[in-house]
């Protein structure tokens, strides 16, 4: 049976005393602290954010009493928001892919390898060409074709699919926008990558458009969604050098690199309950 791994995170304005409030809490309950990473915009007045990890013995025992003290002493006492989760549970991800398969195959290797603390329920598609590969897996593959300006029935039907099954779900390129309503019903966070550093080269074609550019970066984005398209927060980003003498499809090979590279950190990273949003931004522990 996996020992449990609790992790809490809190974030609120700055104040002195959080970090010793915080730290007596756990202490009263015999939790030895692993980890603690916080950060603060200004120390008067601005946004403070901390993660603890910490063993306890009894982990599932002690939760309700610890959740009670936390909401008394960080909740009402510092009015502070929290959350204290067991990151050694892994989290349900789906993952949303269309024709090109390496993010996808990626995500699932690393997680058969145990580098990603994640099931994976399903992957869906709009196309059926990776469907094979998948079921290699042992992961349940769903064909949801989406063709036309109309994509409400698709879009129905994937959120059937999804609800109540995963905590997560991974666009690993896959090639459809989603509706504002679609983002407001999925009811979990949403991960995307992107192709570049956003919002250059949107659209198709865009290793062709940065061979013609002359670039010398070769970059990948992975954000959460929102309804504001391609501009949700941005978790994590990288780049790989290139020349005048890379071709369009060398280019694209280095850049499905990165990309494999970055959506994996950002999964990892969301799994172990490593990011908070503030606004428009991530703070990443």
């Amino acid at each position: 049976m996996t020992a449990s791994r609790p992790v809490l995170v809190v974030h609120g304005t700055d104040r002195p005393g959080i970090v010793a409030a915080v730290t007596r809490v756990l202490a009263d309950f015999e939790a030895n602290i692993v980890s603690l990473d916080q950060y603060s915009t200004d120390p008067v007045g601005g946004q403070f954010f901390q993660r603890t990890e910490f063993n306890v013995p009894e982990f599932l025992a002690i939760k309700p009493q610890l959740q009670a003290a936390l909401v008394e002493t960080v909740g009402e006492g510092l009015g502070l928001d929290w959350t204290l989760s067991d990151i050694s549970v892994p989290k349900r991800v789906a993952i949303l892919a269309s024709l090109t398969d390496h993010n996808l195959l990626d995500l699932l290797w690393r997680q058969r390898r145990g580098e990603i603390n994640m099931t994976v329920p399903m992957v869906v598609s709009n196309h059926t060409v990776v469907a094979e590969d998948v079921r290699g897996f042992g992961v349940p593959f769903f064909h949801v074709p989406s063709q036309g300006p109309d994509k409400s029935a698709a879009e129905a039907e994937i959120l059937a699919l999804l609800k109540g099954n995963v905590d997560l779900v991974v666009l690993a390129r896959y090639m459809q926008i989603l509706s504002d309503d679609f983002i407001g019903q999925v009811g979990v966070p949403v991960i995307n990558i992107h192709h570049s550093f956003l919002p250059a080269f949107i659209g198709a074609s865009p290793y062709r458009k940065a061979k013609e550019r002359g670039v010398k970066l070769v970059g990948a984005t992975a954000h959460y969604v929102t309804k504001d398209l391609d501009e949700g927060p941005i978790i994590e980003q990288d780049v790989v050098r290139v020349d005048h003498a890379d071709t369009v499809e060398e280019l694209t090979r280095k850049g499905a690199e990165v990309e494999r590279q970055v959506l994996s950190r950002a999964v990892k990273w969301h799994c172990e309950d490593r990011i908070v949003r503030a606004g428009h931004q991530t703070i990443v522990f």
